[in-house]
């Protein structure tokens, strides 16, 4: 199938996609197959489904759908083109060698900011494991298929969301306090889109006047759709924890100390935060994991 528009980039540096866009989670909308990375998105053009692939050291960008063509102009944005690490010089032992090693990590721009807070909202209060299943299971249920040769399920609409009832959220396990954020999100997605022609400051500002939306979502959000080198998710239940064990070999941390031990890499406390994620560093883990919560029988 003949894509709708394509286009082939030369990054200036070394990247790589599949460290890059790892930021973007797993969902229905995103596939990773034989090399090539496959994002279906909503575009302010309509729909869209991206296939980024490496050759001969370029990108080529591939899309279909209505908004195809402002997929591929945008693609460079997407794989991080606009990341500059040039300040970036760490001088904590761990950090330095994971920078070194860890080549072509990028922050990505996805320049989707309500498709950046929905799954941000449903990782709020729960595991990791328990919102990703939520996540999927209200794409597969709420979005449309995307355009384009592979299967794809586009996130749901805000227009879809915003007529959504709080308790039909709840086959999804999304109990309403988390369901009722996502709704009014989608009630004002417009002024939420906004914020990508504000300075960061303005944007944090805007995101944080969302019932429900706080510090760490906010941060959440301004990683991916803003590209934001410098967010720190403050009140994360493990990042203290897991920043504290790389960079002071603490096994137990709190937000305040995690802040101290960033203070030094201010501008660039995302990267930080992505290079030890990337490694797989983790404090130790002491007593039970916390379950899975049932909201429907419970």
């Amino acid at each position: 199938m003949a894509a709708d528009a394509e286009a082939r980039f030369q990054p200036p540096r070394p990247l790589d996609l599949d460290l890059t866009l790892a930021a973007l989670g797993s969902s229905p909308s995103l596939r990773h197959d034989g090399g090539a990375i496959w994002r279906a998105t909503r575009t302010p053009l309509g729909a869209a489904t991206l296939q980024l692939e490496k050759d001969n050291g370029s990108i080529v960008a591939r899309a279909w759908g209505p908004g195809a063509e402002w997929a591929v102009v945008q693609a460079p944005v997407l794989c991080g083109e606009q990341d500059d690490d040039s300040g970036f010089i760490p001088a904590h032992p761990l950090i330095a060698r994971l920078h070194r090693e860890i080549r072509g990590i990028r922050l990505p721009r996805t320049l989707a900011v309500f498709e950046a807070l929905v799954p941000s909202v449903v990782l709020q209060q729960v595991t990791t494991e328990e919102a990703r299943a939520s996540y999927r299971h209200l794409v597969m249920a709420l979005g449309e298929p995307a355009p384009g040769p592979v299967r794809l399920t586009l996130p749901p609409s805000p227009q879809v969301l915003a007529q959504t009832p709080y308790w039909s959220l709840h086959r999804f396990g999304i109990e309403r306090r988390r369901a009722e954020v996502i709704i009014r999100a989608a009630r004002s997605a417009k002024r939420l889109e906004e914020i990508l022609a504000m300075d960061l400051a303005g944007a944090y500002r805007r995101m944080l006047a969302f019932p429900g939306v706080g510090p760490w979502t906010a941060a959440k959000v301004a990683m991916v759709a803003l590209g934001d080198a410098d967010a720190v998710p403050v009140g994360d239940y493990h990042l203290p924890h897991s920043v504290g064990y790389a960079l002071e070999g603490t096994p137990r941390s709190t937000d305040e100390r995690m802040l101290e031990l960033l203070e030094p890499y201010r501008g660039h406390r995302a990267r930080v935060i992505r290079l030890i994620t990337t490694a797989g560093i983790t404090a130790p883990r002491f007593g039970p994991r916390k379950p899975l919560r049932d909201i429907i029988h419970s």
